[in-house]
């Protein structure tokens, strides 16, 4: 499977219902993006609702960004990945991801495990017994060096998440050539800076308690200061970009001069906003 240079990232737990995922993919497939990315969390179980929007697209790829690995075991993705690209003409990525303690302990009820040797084992089960492993539409949610190395090893390759540019230079160089270097970027069409902050603080205080991206923060480069209080405005503006569409899509184009393969673009926007959600898809489709 060929991934196309951009693609659009939201959540399927913001959209009330049927009729109001049937029109986003609409929209998103109209603008021309090559691929949506959601998230599993609390709200529609992935496979499920990966189904619902592959029937009501023709041309959009769909990737899950991520499926927790800890939702299901792995014989049941393998069936799931290739179920839903047999029955949607090969549309369907399968993005995996270790996913939280807190989600894995305090809702699922799992242990968690180390994460390398449990996406390690996790892929293998996938891979077990299949000639064709290696051509599977496949992916890791990955930030930090060895969860990328194994992305390129058994994987198509990474889909690396709140992040910067010099992060996805050094995400692109782990990969290697040929792999996909796919890249989330958030993004608002807020000029004041006040406004475009505290939504980017919003949209970020859910993952700014998780020690997994903090620890991944840590390692960019960001300091603990820049971590407290909902994160300083050098952070916020790295994560969030904002300001006009030519600023926003400078940002987004620092992501490929970095070596990003494809970037997602996540609108961030007032709660039930949708006119805003639209028009910065619409605004950025010709990045």
């Amino acid at each position: 499977m060929k991934l196309g240079r951009l693609g659009a990232w939201y959540s399927t737990d913001k959209l009330g219902g049927a009729a109001q995922i049937k029109e986003f993919v609409g929209t998103v497939e109209r603008l021309g993006y090559d691929c949506l990315w959601y998230p599993e969390s609390r709200g529609y179980e992935s496979f499920a609702v990966a189904g619902f929007m592959l029937s009501h697209t023709s041309k959009l790829k769909i990737g899950s960004s991520i499926a927790s690995i800890y939702a299901r075991d792995a014989f049941t993705s393998r069936r799931g990945m290739i179920t839903l690209n047999q029955l949607y003409g090969d549309r369907f990525i399968l993005g995996l991801g270790v996913s939280h303690a807190p989600m894995v302990e305090g809702i699922r009820g799992h242990v968690y495990e180390k994460p390398i040797p449990a996406m390690r084992a996790y892929l293998n089960g996938i891979r077990k017994g299949e000639a064709d492993a290696d051509s599977f539409p496949l992916a890791l949610a990955a930030l930090r060096p060895l969860m990328l190395k194994l992305s390129a090893e058994l994987t198509q390759g990474a889909l690396p998440y709140n992040t910067t540019p010099k992060h996805t230079a050094e995400a692109a160089k782990l990969l290697g050539p040929n792999k996909w270097c796919a890249i989330e970027q958030k993004v608002t069409l807020e000029t004041d800076p006040v406004k475009a902050r505290a939504l980017g603080r919003n949209e970020l205080s859910r993952y700014m308690v998780l020690d997994n991206y903090r620890n991944a923060w840590l390692g960019m480069g960001f300091s603990e200061a820049d971590l407290a209080n909902g994160g300083s405005d050098s952070f916020i503006d790295q994560m969030v970009l904002w300001g006009t569409a030519d600023q926003v899509r400078a940002g987004l184009r620092a992501h490929f001069a970095a070596g990003a393969t494809h970037v997602a673009i996540q609108p961030v926007h007032a709660d039930g906003d949708i006119a805003a959600r639209d028009h910065i898809l619409t605004t950025l489709a010709d990045t």
